[in-house]
């Protein structure tokens, strides 16, 4: 604990192939996580843009703080949209941490809506519907979590 210190990374280039190959295949889904910030806005939602199977994961490790998951918001959400996004999961082994870590991520992303609203480049209704999708939907949908209720 401690020694993670995020390097830079490349994805483009690294990701070509494979994206090439099975990036619009309905049966394929790839999700990314970086601890390369930098590469939000530059490489990742250009390329979750673009792919429909490609889909960014959430702000974690160094960047699942307020300020993280601020600039995760407005680096990504322009290029990608929020539907090209897993919505938020957590892979913490601090279990009583989970609850309040969710509660931030909502606040967050509602904050970030509601400056949309305040702007008029979204109406209510439409935050609403935004807000349900990155709080329950894009997870459910990324996740294939629903998938088994569908087969009983």
């Amino acid at each position: 604990s401690g020694a993670d210190i995020p390097v830079p990374t490349e994805y483009t280039r690294n990701l070509r192939a494979l994206l090439n190959a099975y990036g619009n295949h309905p049966n394929f889904g790839l999700v990314v996580f970086t601890l390369d910030e930098s590469t939000y806005a530059r490489e990742l939602a250009p390329l979750a843009g673009h792919y429909p199977a490609m889909r960014l994961g959430p702000p974690w490790w160094f960047h699942d703080s307020i300020e993280g998951m601020k600039r995760y918001r407005r680096r990504t959400t322009e290029t990608a949209g929020i539907y090209n996004t897993a919505g938020f999961n957590d892979d913490t082994r601090a279990f009583l941490s989970i609850p309040a870590r969710h509660d931030l991520s909502r606040r967050i992303d509602a904050n970030y809506l509601a400056t949309l609203v305040a702007r008029h480049q979204l109406s209510m209704s439409e935050a609403h519907e935004m807000a349900h999708a990155l709080a329950v939907d894009l997870v459910r949908d990324t996740y294939q979590l629903d998938r088994e209720k569908e087969k009983g």
